[in-house]
């Protein structure tokens, strides 16, 4: 682990000094290769998330550069740019232990802690803690903080999911367990892998046992956190562009595919527009008798569970045209209080229960009733617009969803749904 004359974030506010007007990445990269180049692109991508206005919101560096559009930054004002943030020091401070976060993908059977989890990301984390040569503890919805070595059976829980009195909880349970393994954790430097969520509700139970804590990956999407471990570990796990790709899609399968997270149209109404407000990919699921009437409609057997997926804000190729779409437009305002020819979603939906729910048409206000109350919805963030429309291709190949028809292997099934299509356009 590279350790630098000052912190990289000191160099950040170097160039944003050097640089007042409109900037992208690679010239911030360029700058730094000429100057500092043993400091890794990935290292200086996760910097600017953090220290960009209103894409992190955690961690303590100061929020030097604000984004303009996709891609297009610039520095804030000078009055924005604090001299240093509140917690950090005039010398960088080697960080003391490094914590990763579990993850949904698990062995059927007990095993250690570190090959229980077998995603590609988790592979990822475990390599770099390892590397690194620090001590380092896997964070558990289930267990708390567990070490590597410690056995674990497969369990299911999942920390969002858990009510604030557990998770307030949890946080001081880790917290207080660290301390108790390592020892008093003032001045100890800790560096957190887990999504914002994890490190959100840690964080202030570690610093106030005074420990510094980073997030070096905070707001990076999976993808770009993916291909920082590629370089991170580099030496000790080399991967390709195509490999890190496959690898985030496996990811994105998981938790499409993952039912116990799908929520009722009134609990991702709850979630707010703010949690919804970037691209991604999301998966719907029916219930048992709303797949009953599927079935009837289409004369075919749908099972319930995952039956239609798809993407929202992905940039349209080949223009390069950018999309405004977000989850919340997508599935919110289209999907659910939308009309048909807006919503292929709907229309596919209406289509079939035409004559099982004897709708006038597919925009009969019955329909978004019987969506309210047979229909759940998991949604996924993915921040890389540009590689969206190619991972949902993948995606897609991967989950199958019966309901699904462009670029899909032809079904029994979706050659009836083509058909109540296209009778339903034409009522």
């Amino acid at each position: 682990m590279a350790i630098y004359e000052r912190p990289v974030w000191q160099l950040m506010v170097e160039f944003a000094g050097e640089h007042p007007g409109l900037f992208r990445f690679a010239e911030l990269d360029s700058w730094f290769q000429t100057r500092y180049p043993a400091i890794e692109s990935s290292t200086l991508r996760a910097h600017l998330h953090q220290m960009t206005v209103g894409v992190s919101d955690t961690g303590s560096l100061p929020r030097v550069f604000t984004r303009v559009e996709h891609g297009l930054y610039r520095p804030s004002r000078s009055a924005e740019i604090p001299a240093q943030p509140a917690l950090a020091t005039a010398e960088p401070i080697s960080v003391g232990v490094v914590l990763v976060t579990c993850v949904k993908t698990k062995r059927s059977a007990p095993a250690p802690a570190k090959e229980l989890y077998i995603s590609p990301l988790f592979q990822k984390q475990r390599a770099y803690a390892e590397q690194s040569g620090l001590p380092w503890f896997i964070l558990s919805a289930e267990h708390g903080l567990v070490g590597p070595d410690e056995w674990l059976a497969p369990y299911e829980r999942y920390l969002p999911d858990c009510p604030p009195s557990y998770r307030r909880a949890w946080a001081r349970w880790v917290a207080a367990r660290l301390e108790l393994l390592q020892g008093s954790l003032r001045g100890v430097a800790i560096e957190i892998h887990a999504s914002s969520f994890y490190a959100s509700c840690l964080t202030p139970e570690l610093r106030r046992l005074g420990a510094s804590v980073s997030t070096p990956l905070s707001g990076l999407p999976l993808g770009e956190r993916l291909a920082w471990y590629g370089e991170a570990n580099r030496g000790s796990m080399v991967e390709s562009g195509a490999e890190q790709q496959s690898s985030m899609v496996s990811e994105l399968v998981d938790e499409l595919a993952d039912g116990a997270r799908a929520l009722r149209p009134v609990e991702l109404r709850a979630l707010g527009r703010e949690r919804l407000s970037s691209g991604g990919l999301y998966s719907w699921w029916v219930d048992g008798e709303g797949a009953r009437d599927l079935s009837g409609g289409l004369g075919a057997e749908v099972l319930p569970g995952l039956v239609y997926a798809g993407q929202a804000g992905a940039t349209r190729w080949p223009s390069g045209g950018r999309a405004n779409n977000t989850l919340w437009d997508r599935l919110v305002r289209m999907h659910l209080d939308g009309r048909a020819r807006f919503s292929t979603f709907r229309r596919t939906i209406g289509s079939v229960l035409l004559e099982p729910l004897g709708l006038r048409d597919v925009d009969d206000p019955a329909l978004s009733e019987w969506i309210e109350k047979h229909l759940r919805v998991v949604a996924v963030v993915v921040d890389d617009a540009d590689a969206l429309m190619a991972i949902e291709h993948q995606v897609l190949e991967q989950l199958d969803p019966p309901l699904n028809l462009k670029g899909m292997l032809p079904t029994p099934v979706r050659l009836r749904l083509s058909e109540l299509r296209r009778a339903g356009r034409r009522s």
